[in-house]
């Protein structure tokens, strides 16, 4: 299971996780939907208490990670699968141009 912390304008506002089983979930953080109920992350993923769940990463933060030639040195880089969209993610999201941001969250085992 990969884990990592969603900030919105340096405000922590949620977690995503892959599960072991490739599936992801998005959780937002509750000080961040008592205090921000109304600044969502993406249109398609409005604030709320009940987590979202897809088979795939979500295309919002699919569409974070870099394309083409910087897809390639990223990928290269780090040695990470160009399939691999959660190691993109978190390798290559730290510090986008924006308004979010991706941290990794080590497993309690790593």
């Amino acid at each position: 299971m990969r884990r990592a912390e969603i900030f919105y304008n340096d405000v922590l506002a949620g977690v995503l996780t892959e599960t072991d089983e490739g599936d992801y979930t998005f959780v937002y953080d509750s000080k961040y939907i008592d205090q921000h109920p109304d600044q969502f992350i993406t249109f398609t993923m409005p604030v709320r208490e009940k987590p979202y769940t897809e088979k795939r990463l979500f295309p919002f933060f699919d569409g974070l990670i870099p394309e083409g030639w910087l897809l390639d040195i990223a990928s290269k880089s780090w040695t990470i699968n160009r399939n691999d969209r959660m190691g993109l993610l978190l390798a290559c999201c730290q510090n986008c141009i924006g308004a979010v941001d991706v941290k990794h969250l080590p497993a309690s085992d790593e």
